[in-house]
């Protein structure tokens, strides 16, 4: 789990080229073997159709991103705000602030919701050059102009396992359009919701668990007070940054980061890139407050 959330602070932008990449690769081959032939243009035009649509869908889950330059400058302040917070409340945090450096997690904003959700299940337990190539796969099953639950539930399981889905997971994403389209889920409304009622709404569907609602509410929503306790590299960190002799149990995570309240997800964010300092970063004495009264409650 800790891997898959590292690579989402990273590969936000690379992993839909990938996909682009590998769809668009029977599009050049066929429009080579059509070339020069104006007998077969209609042909060579059908051949291409099916790669384009991929393409097309891939810009249109980019183009209906909700972000902006207001909102992205509104988050860098709160950011800001966030980072002075809790260099002040806790003295550890602060010396992995000095180390790692700025915080720079990237939202992934395109598409909606749905798109998100849908490339979270394909993304489960795969790395990201595989999950990229599936995900594109599974895209290029589908009209891109048009509502993709539907879609997903016309298709048959077969259609599915051929994309590159496993059993389990072509019944995972076949239980979120069921879930979108019954109403038990109003996928395009969950960032109106607080933090526990859209986990509460997620984990309903079938392969989304508590981990990854969470992680929907970091990557996608940008949720400042979120605190993945069950993460494996989140309790790595922990157990570097505050010199632990075991790894911290769910609970200790929770104690810990309460420090870090209401930049939660902040502080999560910061003990993932503990683990790509040198291991000796870390080591000596833990760093403690000297001036309790400045403390920020």
């Amino acid at each position: 789990m800790a891997t898959e959330a590292r690579e989402d602070a990273h590969r936000m932008c690379p992993a839909r080229r990938l996909a682009i990449s590998s769809a668009s690769t029977p599009s050049r081959r066929s429009t080579s073997s059509c070339s020069g032939q104006a007998h077969s243009k209609a042909r060579c035009s059908s051949r291409q159709n099916s790669a384009e649509l991929s393409q097309l869908r891939l810009a249109t889950i980019r183009s209906r991103s909700p972000g902006s330059a207001n909102s992205m400058k509104a988050r860098s302040a709160g950011y800001r705000k966030a980072i002075a917070y809790l260099r002040k409340a806790d003295p550890v945090i602060d010396e992995v602030i000095s180390k790692v450096g700025p915080f720079n997690l990237t939202l992934r904003t395109a598409g909606t919701h749905f798109d998100a959700l849908l490339r979270s299940i394909v993304y489960q337990q795969l790395s990201g050059k595989a999950a990229a190539t599936i995900h594109g796969r599974v895209l290029l099953l589908f009209n891109p102009e048009a509502p993709l639950p539907p879609q997903i539930l016309n298709a048959s399981h077969e259609q599915l396992r051929g994309a590159g889905l496993s059993t389990q997971k072509a019944s995972y994403v076949r239980n979120l359009a069921e879930h979108t389209l019954n109403g038990s889920l109003r996928v395009e409304s969950l960032h109106e919701l607080n933090d526990e009622a859209i986990i509460a709404a997620l984990t309903q569907v079938k392969g989304i668990g508590r981990w990854s609602a969470q992680m929907f509410l970091m990557f996608r929503l940008g949720r400042l007070d979120v605190l993945p306790d069950l993460d494996l590299g989140v309790q790595k960190g922990i157990q570097l940054a505050y010199r632990m002799r075991k790894l911290p149990a769910p609970k200790k995570v929770l104690e810990v980061g309460g420090k870090w309240a209401p930049y939660r997800s902040i502080g999560a964010w910061y003990m993932w890139r503990v683990l790509e300092l040198p291991p000796s970063t870390f080591k000596g004495p833990r760093p403690r407050s000297t001036k309790p009264s400045q403390r920020v409650d």
